[in-house]
């Protein structure tokens, strides 16, 4: 009994924290608003992925900070964004840590929400010595994300400057963040990772910039996205949906961004670089561009993806999801 007595006491010391920090909160403009997940990463470098059923012996383990929605937030963060998060962790040690490297990223944390129904959310990681990774996501807590924290950050996310999403939580609620920003007129970035076959149709119509990679491409158009050729092929056929404009990022390859009435469609290329770990570079792209959005709103999309696909190279250079993640100060003074 005491010790329910305590977490009562802790969930209503919470609870009255966020409602006065969700009123000053709601007076700040961000440049980034995220509503997505959050996952430990736990990380198992192996000289080969697996075979089914097989066990082999890895090289290094190692517990960090990823999902989408986080991945994506403190990228824009580290590259100078205000930016806040609408998440949801568990009460346990993963999810306090969580917090805290929301903080130490300068994530505004008002909105990320903590419950005793699930843990937070994990990610199982298997990277190759090609960098080549295989990944078991066990969402929790993320899953737990309703329409009621949707409607404490409604205000903030009201005067945000761009709204990103992601399919790491109730799909429902990606849509309902969407549309509230649309409502608005929030820019929106939407990523639908991981790919589902039956995407709602209004995802489509609700997306200023549609962005995807090759996979999910395939898994939405149901045709393959194996070039750059078939990769604008792929665009254009999303782009008919509804969307604003659609990047398909291609990893060495680049990206192909489709926008307007589809009569432009642009290859932007990448620079060559050394691969170490590609865990989460899709989800630097997006923070990437989530910034410059915010920051360089008439900047052509093509170069803003230039960018991106810049400071998502940065991060496959290193290992890890977050960890590999630059800085402003890292990166050459011609992408800002």
């Amino acid at each position: 009994m005491p010790q329910r007595n305590h977490s009562f006491a802790k969930t209503i010391q919470r609870t009255l924290t966020n409602v006065s920090s969700n009123v000053n909160m709601s007076e700040e403009a961000f440049d980034v608003m995220v509503v997505g997940s959050c996952m430990t990463d736990l990380v198992s470098r192996v000289p080969r992925l697996p075979k089914a059923g097989e066990t082999i012996h890895g090289q290094k383990f190692f517990i960090g900070f990823g999902g989408k929605g986080a991945n994506q937030c403190i990228q824009a963060a580290r590259l100078g964004a205000k930016t806040a998060i609408v998440c949801k962790v568990g009460e346990d040690f993963f999810g306090d840590n969580y917090i805290q490297n929301f903080k130490d990223n300068g994530v505004h944390t008002d909105f990320v929400g903590q419950t005793c129904d699930a843990a937070t959310g994990t990610a199982s990681i298997i990277v190759n010595d090609a960098g080549e990774n295989a990944i078991v996501i066990v969402a929790g807590a993320n899953m737990l994300l309703g329409s009621e924290e949707l409607q404490g950050a409604l205000l903030a996310a009201s005067r945000a400057k761009v709204l990103v999403s992601q399919l790491e939580i109730c799909p429902q609620m990606s849509l309902q963040a969407l549309r509230m920003a649309q409502e608005h007129k929030v820019k929106t970035i939407f990523n639908p990772a991981p790919a589902i076959a039956d995407l709602d149709a209004e995802f489509y119509t609700a997306s200023d910039v549609f962005c995807c990679n090759e996979s999910e491409a395939e898994l939405l158009t149901g045709s393959s996205v194996a070039n750059v050729e078939e990769a604008h092929q792929a665009a254009q056929q999303l782009l008919k949906r509804g969307c604003g404009s659609v990047i398909i990022t291609l990893g060495p390859q680049g990206c192909v961004v489709v926008k307007g009435r589809g009569l432009t469609s642009t290859h932007v290329q990448t620079t060559a670089c050394a691969t170490v770990d590609t865990t989460g570079a899709g989800d630097s792209f997006i923070g990437a561009l989530a910034f410059y959005t915010a920051h360089y709103p008439t900047m052509p999309l093509e170069e803003m993806a230039r960018r991106a696909n810049r400071v998502a190279g940065v991060s496959v250079q290193a290992v890890g999801t977050q960890s590999s993640y630059p800085f402003k100060r890292d990166l050459p003074a011609e992408l800002f």
